[in-house]
């Protein structure tokens, strides 16, 4: 499900063009927006004329609270309306357009598209250039869907349990930094909260229940397997009652050394509920995760870069085995396994079902922030390797994308997501001020 947003709305006119014709195809306009998939409408029903309106206006959405502002040029209009709106309020802002309406004796009726280019102008000379242009007769749902991710991070609490992982400076992050981007205040944990978190035995046992109705574990002994399914039940307490939207792990070496198993196999349960975990610490990860989900992806996961095939021009998408269980393929056996950490690093193995995906990394560069973005389409393969993965061919060819990754020192995770949400991703960018790369 996306991200549930509150919209402001106004329609800007002028007394020396056609205002009539544009508030009847203002009334239209409102009247569709409230069909808008998990969006608050909040709308200013007479046109906004003078600058005392815009004010009033200005203080209505203020109250409300809203993540973003539509602004739709009903005909030309002041230059000092959107300035009055965006003074007050500093929420991304959509600047509308409406198509011209046929001529009437001679003159232009709307002059609609002057009016968004009077607002781009004085929004831009004014220091923000944050806003963004669309011309139509229906509202940029993929506008909106960027307006989701910023609502999210607004709302997002994050956590880190331990630490990154050792060597992995890469996906360190500065935590003023992220809250200045994105207004996230990031909480750490020390891993033995979760390993000494009280849960119910009757917990733990309905997870090991579950464990074994969804996975073979033949290869796993008694100890092992109870193991997951305390993890599981901790780990999923543990969230619930921080109420974290997300949490990092140091997930090597100390989990295995001293609570005598891996987090994967526990993460790709949680993650098939709809939890929000990352590995190795990877802050950025989670906020890529968070991203994904804000705009409809369901169940993203983190991946490596692993393998490229230059020949048959594919990469594997693969981790140690933490994918969200409930995107197998449905053809191969998801099995539990104990190949790494001296048998005690539990993870999942199976291959991960064909479709459309779309990749992206929120990541650091220094102070500055920028999106990595790629699509792609999974092909079929067989169960080769341990591990959780996927084969994928990208709509760029996979040297030219790998040289992009390694050219712009991007980090070596990315969230991945089923479907195609590449555009508002595009549009999020242009709203922080962001680079984005693809």
């Amino acid at each position: 499900m996306k991200e549930r947003v509150t919209l402001g709305v106004v329609c800007l006119a002028r007394h020396t063009f056609d205002y009539t014709a544009a508030l009847d195809l203002y009334k239209g306009i409102i009247k569709d927006m409230q069909n808008l998939e998990e969006v608050n409408l909040v709308a200013v029903e007479e046109q906004v004329i003078e600058v005392e309106d815009a004010r009033a206006a200005g203080a209505r959405f203020l109250a409300e609270q809203i993540d973003g502002l539509v602004v739709i040029s009903g005909t030309f209009h002041l230059g000092h309306l959107v300035l009055e709106l965006d003074k007050m309020l500093h929420v991304p802002i959509l600047l509308w357009g409406l198509p011209e309406l046929p001529y009437n004796g001679g003159k232009i009726r709307l002059n609609s598209v002057c009016g968004v280019n009077l607002n781009s102008s004085n929004l831009y000379k004014s220091g923000n250039k944050s806003y963004y242009v669309h011309i139509g007769s229906q509202i940029n749902t993929d506008w909106v869907d960027a307006v989701r991710i910023k609502a999210a991070f607004k709302k997002a609490h994050l956590g880190v349990l331990g630490y990154r992982a050792r060597g992995f400076f890469n996906l360190g992050v500065y935590d003023l930094n992220v809250f200045s981007q994105m207004g996230i205040l990031i909480d750490h944990f020390e891993l033995s909260e979760v390993w000494n978190y009280p849960v119910e035995q009757s917990a733990i046992e309905k997870r090991k229940q579950q464990v074994t109705e969804i996975f073979d574990v033949t290869e796993l002994t008694e100890y092992q397997l109870n193991k997951v399914a305390e993890l599981t039940a901790k780990l999923h307490q543990f969230m619930e009652d921080h109420k974290l939207t997300a949490l990092a792990i140091r997930c090597w070496p100390e989990f295995a050394a001293e609570f005598d198993t891996s987090p994967c196999a526990a993460m790709s349960i949680l993650q098939s509920e709809h939890t929000i975990l990352t590995c190795e610490g990877d802050v950025e990860g989670s906020l890529s995760m968070v991203a994904h989900r804000a705009v409809g992806g369901v169940t993203p996961y983190l991946f490596d870069f692993s393998q490229v095939d230059l020949e048959e021009n594919t990469a594997l998408l693969w981790h140690c085995g933490v994918a969200p269980c409930n995107l197998w393929d449905g053809r191969c056996t998801r099995s539990l396994s104990t190949y790494f950490a001296g048998g005690k690093g539990v993870t999942a193995d199976f291959v991960l079902k064909d479709g459309d995906i779309s990749v992206l990394r929120i990541d650091s560069d220094r102070t500055t922030y920028r999106l990595f973005l790629a699509e792609g389409s999974v092909i079929p393969m067989a169960k080769e390797l341990r591990g959780t993965y996927m084969k994928t061919r990208f709509s760029k060819p996979i040297d030219q994308l790998l040289t992009t990754i390694t050219d712009n020192g991007i980090a070596h995770h990315a969230s991945v997501v089923y479907g195609q949400f590449i555009q508002p991703l595009r549009i999020f960018g242009k709203i922080q001020g962001w680079e984005v790369i693809e």
